[in-house]
This record gives structure tokens, C-alpha cells and sequence, in this order.
């Protein structure tokens, strides 16, 4: 990452840090991570909006990025899985605070690009898989954090299943017309769960593309 991108994203961390209070592991996460190679239009990329990806998908604004990994709670953990890698800006955001991520996409298009990047950023803790992100991956399961990058009615009971006894999911989720982003926390094979704050992803759908 060249000095400009650099100067680029700690500004762009700064800005959502004076949003919302950002750890130091998290806010250092930000700075390291180039944000031009995952937004098509780089004039855009610092903005703390949401951008079109192609197949009728976005890139979440940094500041719902940031908003989503403070409610994983996953600085130090071990193994994290997410539902919906998109660009794949969450899975290196998240890999610069946990050992190893594990992204499902069910784009193919989105899913090869995404692997390009993080081929190019040389990044060995995270894994793509182009596949239905309602199943999970239940080849690494299971997972001390899973996250949901697209919004759902309800978290399929298979992603709880995969998800360690102690753990905590993040999804948004849909009431009343409108989305929250929602903490479940998993104790004992019981499930609670907390509304955290409104957001707008796309939606989690079913098969491949």
C-alpha cells in the first residue's frame, strides 16, 4: 500500500472513529487495508457510503463495516465464517483481528474477483468458497464467530449449528420492513439475541449464480 492509500485510510478510519468508537486492534485494521481495490470507482472509495459491486450487489460503507465487526467481538479468535464475502473488503478487515476467515460467496463472478484481491494483498488466513451461504462450511465448523453480510427474515438453524458453544453470530436482520443489525449470542445450546442498530444490506438468497 503506497503512502497516499495509506494517509487514505487512516483518514477514512478517523472519519468512522469519530462516528462510533472503534478498539485499537479494529481501528489499526482500517488503516492497513487498501480500500481502492475493492470499490470499482476509486474517486469513491473513502466515502462512507455504500458502492455497487456488480451482479446487483454493494460494498457495505466502511462505517457499517466497522459497525458489523465491533458486534462480532472477534479480536484474538480463532476461526470466523461469513455469509455474503462480496468484494471481500469484511473477510480482510476481519483477518487483521482473528487467525483465519472463511468467506462464502454465491456469486461466481464476485467470488473469483474477491479471490484475485486477496491473492494480490497476500493474504493466506482467508479462504473463498463459491457456493449457497445458507449451508455454511461445515468442513471448518465449528466457528467461534459467524457473520452474515446480507440481510435474512431469520438465521437458518444450520449456521447456528455451526456456530461453537460461547459464540456469537451477527446478522441483519428484517422486522417491520426495516433492518438491524443483531447480535445472537450461543450458551449452553441456547440462543439470545440483541438488536444493535438499524442497517441496509442486500438480501440472503438461496443457490448459486
Amino acid at each position: 500500500m503506497d503512502s497516499l492509500e495509506q494517509a487514505r485510510c487512516q483518514k477514512m478510519a478517523d472519519d468512522i472513529a469519530d462516528v462510533i468508537g472503534l478498539t485499537p486492534m479494529v481501528y489499526r485494521a482500517f488503516c492497513s487495508t487498501p480500500r481502492t481495490p475493492f470499490v470499482p470507482v476509486s474517486i469513491n472509495a473513502f466515502k462512507l457510503d455504500a458502492h455497487p459491486i456488480g451482479g446487483n450487489q454493494w460494498i457495505s460503507s466502511p462505517l457499517t463495516v466497522a459497525k458489523m465487526t465491533l458486534a462480532l467481538e472477534a479480536e484474538n479468535c480463532d476461526n470466523i465464517l461469513e455469509i455474503g464475502c462480496g468484494s471481500g473488503y469484511q473477510a480482510v478487515i476481519l483477518s487483521k483481528i482473528a487467525h483465519r476467515i472463511f468467506s462464502i460467496e454465491r456469486i461466481e463472478k464476485l467470488a473469483l474477483a474477491a479471490k484475485a484481491t486477496i491473492k494480490k494483498l497476500n493474504l493466506n488466513n482467508v479462504n473463498i468458497r463459491y457456493d449457497d451461504g445458507n449451508v455454511g462450511w461445515s468442513s471448518y465448523a465449528p466457528y467461534d464467530r459467524i457473520i452474515l453480510s446480507c440481510f435474512c427474515q431469520s438465521v437458518p438453524d444450520r449456521l447456528f449449528n455451526q456456530l461453537k458453544d460461547g459464540g456469537i453470530l451477527v446478522a441483519p436482520v428484517e422486522k417491520d420492513a426495516k433492518q438491524y443489525i443483531t447480535q445472537y449470542k450461543k450458551s449452553n445450546g441456547e440462543i439470545t439475541s440483541k438488536i444493535l442498530d438499524e442497517c441496509v444490506f442486500v438480501p440472503l438468497l438461496d443457490g448459486k449464480e
